[in-house]
């Protein structure tokens, strides 16, 4: 029963804020047109990059979903500073992963999240910027007008109010929805399982903590929203509110395939700035919240359960209970039709079809890059990706070589 309560309480209180980031991000994917971030994105100099970066922070895209967007505003026009600075500040946020940092991990988390990521992708930026002004960065590959563009904007305002919800609370719980469910698994078992004076044992060392946190969190692959109950579960055993900031800005920023792709379409050196203004961007912030006087315990008593472990019952009221119950709902069609898709693809697949493994895709917009690009190529008659499986089907008379090379310059592997 420990972990059953220890569940349904992280559940209770993100369940409202969660609901309440996807219909803002919902509303954002269609109302705003994105053909608004490439008109501004195509200088190299500071205005640029902090545009990338305000624009990106409160999108809810994951650090892999964030990919072909970010290569796609490359194609459109957006300089590689402003692109790479997207790239820092969109993952590590989002507005429905700044409203659950304020439900498990109070206010101060929820202001400085974002800051930290808006400084780190300023640093970032700037940094590709100056080497680009100088001729330095230079894309790798070119993935032409293959990358995701934008959908055109629902005409009428009952069409886009539809895509709202539509995006909100089917599409987006379908690319994170088994992130989220894996780090309440995760906290809930570190919950319950870690003793609550674990990380009293290391506390004298925060900064040798922060950084054995981000050697395991940059390569993993880890979303905002996920990261949270870990990081809050941690937090109630000891870990620091520095070494947690930590964790809430490399993981969800960086993981290997993205420093993959970052290489291989804006350059290495533009990768290399780009994981050295996550990695020293969260330590120096870590380090702040941990040393700067006073800091550090207020951080720790705006924590909703300061007051005692993670397993403390907080009253629960009933729209608490109506969220988590609509908000399983909403897991259980989205991540259920992931593989009913799956299903479906492989028992009406045909002869004429060609198989191909397609390695990195984590998500809808993974899905709809390969889809678009593959289906461009000479002799495609139509192209079907199976995301569940990594699996992309596609039928007319295309050159096997081709889709392999095209699969390499869309930013992921082949199987």
């Amino acid at each position: 029963m420990n972990y059953i309560n220890a569940f349904l309480m992280m559940l209770h209180e993100m369940s409202p804020y969660l609901l309440l980031g996807f219909l803002i991000a919902g509303v954002l994917h269609a109302f705003v047109p994105t053909s608004i971030y490439a008109r501004y994105l195509s200088g190299t100099g500071w205005r640029s990059v902090v545009s990338a970066a305000l624009f990106g922070i409160p999108l809810p895209l994951c650090s892999c979903g964030v990919l072909p967007t970010a290569v796609s505003l490359r194609r459109s026009g957006a300089s590689r500073a402003a692109s790479t600075s997207f790239l820092i500040a969109t993952p590590q946020t989002g507005v429905d992963s700044i409203a659950a940092t304020y439900s498990m991990m109070g206010l101060p988390f929820a202001i400085l999240r974002p800051v930290a990521a808006l400084v780190t992708a300023m640093l970032g930026g700037n940094v590709v910027g100056a080497l680009e002004r100088r001729g330095v960065v230079q894309d790798e590959t070119d993935c032409g007008d293959s990358c995701a563009a934008a959908e055109p904007l629902k005409p009428t305002l009952w069409g886009r109010v539809v895509e709202a919800l539509r995006y909100g609370f089917y599409e987006m719980i379908q690319n994170i929805g088994r992130w989220l469910v894996l780090g309440l698994v995760v906290a809930t078992l570190i919950t319950v399982l870690v003793p609550d004076d674990f990380f009293q044992t290391y506390a004298r060392w925060p900064l040798l903590n922060m950084v054995i946190i981000v050697l395991v969190a940059v390569p993993m692959y880890i979303c905002a929203t996920g990261s949270i109950p870990i990081a809050a579960a941690l937090m109630m055993k000891g870990l620091s509110p520095g070494c947690a900031l930590v964790m809430l800005m490399a993981g969800p920023a960086a993981n290997l395939a993205s420093m993959l792709v970052i290489s291989k379409s804006f350059g290495r050196k533009a990768m290399w700035a780009y994981l050295a203004s996550i990695v020293l961007g969260a330590i120096a912030f870590g380090v702040v919240v941990d040393y700067w006087p006073g800091l550090r315990e207020t951080f720790v008593n705006a924590m909703p359960h300061h007051h005692g472990a993670m397993s403390h019952q907080m009253p629960v009221t009933w729209l608490n209970w109506v969220c988590s119950i609509f908000l399983i709902a909403m897991l259980v069609v989205g991540m259920g039709s992931n593989y009913w898709k799956s299903y479906k693809i492989k028992h009406n697949k045909t002869t004429a079809m060609k198989v191909f493994k397609v390695r990195g895709m984590m998500c809808n917009h993974c899905k709809a890059t390969v889809e678009k690009g593959l289906a461009q190529l000479d002799g495609a008659e139509k192209v079907t990706v199976d995301l569940a499986q990594g699996i992309a089907y596609v039928e007319g008379n295309v050159d096997d070589a081709a889709v392999r090379a095209k699969v390499i310059e869309l930013g992921f592997e082949n199987g």
